[in-house]
């Protein structure tokens, strides 16, 4: 990496963390995987030990969260699904973010009947609604964790090859492609060395914007029932679980439910104020 570019990372990073905002996300989103990594030894419980003698109990010294309609402790239960709602968030958008960057790439720098292709297909994805076409999937390969990740995954990656191809389109005309291309570079050395370098940062920016969609994905996948199955501790599968004793137990369905709002709140926090820190037109407004 050359000194100009460490240097413009340096400000990015100094920017970001001079944003409030940010700063808060940031240490949320840490706070969420430092308790998703340490679950067993944060947790008082197992997430699974029943306790049918004291079900949906109100919050006490004991069960911090109270009970569900299992006498199983919220709290618990909470700490181990931060576990499963980071890892769906990170997976699904890792692959979405894999996947899209590449087929954005290669749309944008070889254009013509490539790019034709591979966007008219996207746009026929993104005409379906994201978490229908991701129950369609589900549907068809059946219900559990795995899958959940595999279709929200899918159903997002349109949305990074868009993200890549602008920046493609925008990076390929500038004069050190077009000096890579005249000293004999292969097509795929231009794409990985020089653009995909150059255009990596909107693709950051909406890969951490994107996690918090994905867990709200994979929350509407679990709420329906096809995304992880009982007895795991997913939050949306104990909101789904749990709605029906709102007016006599709403304990059991307010924790999860916040714990899902804090982790989407993070992660749209951090999201804003990278795009702040990384765009340089922005760079004096905080």
């Amino acid at each position: 990496m050359r000194r100009s570019e460490r240097s413009a990372w340096r400000m990015a990073v100094k920017r970001f963390w001079r944003n409030g905002n940010a700063r808060t996300g940031f240490t949320l989103i840490v706070l969420f995987t430092l308790i998703a990594i340490f679950a067993p030894r944060i947790a008082p419980e197992g997430y699974d030990d029943e306790n049918l003698a004291g079900r949906l109990r109100p919050p006490t010294a004991q069960h911090w969260f109270g009970t569900d309609e299992l006498g199983r402790d919220v709290f618990s239960r909470v700490i181990y699904g931060a576990r499963i709602s980071m890892t769906v968030g990170f997976l699904a958008v890792t692959g979405a973010l894999a996947s899209g960057s590449l087929l954005g790439i290669a749309a944008g720098y070889l254009g013509g009947r490539v790019d034709g292709a591979i966007m008219r297909t996207m746009d026929v994805m993104l005409a379906f609604p994201s978490v229908i076409l991701a129950i369609g999937i589900v549907a068809m390969r059946g219900p559990g964790l795995n899958n959940t990740i595999l279709a929200v995954s899918i159903v997002n990656i349109p949305v990074y090859a868009r993200v890549a191809r602008a920046s493609t389109l925008a990076i390929k005309e500038h004069e050190y492609v077009t000096a890579a291309r005249a000293m004999g570079a292969r097509a795929w050395r231009i794409l990985m060395r020089v653009i995909l370098p150059n255009g990596a940062s909107p693709l950051v920016v909406q890969g951490t914007l994107g996690v918090a969609g994905a867990i709200l994905d994979a929350a509407a996948l679990g709420f329906l029932g096809l995304g992880a199955q009982p007895p795991a501790p997913e939050w949306a599968v104990m909101l789904s679980d749990s709605y029906k004793y709102l007016l006599t137990a709403f304990w059991a369905a307010l924790a999860p439910g916040a714990a899902i709002a804090a982790v989407v709140l993070s992660f749209n926090l951090a999201g804003d104020g990278l795009h702040d820190a990384l765009d340089p037109r922005l760079s004096g407004s905080f």
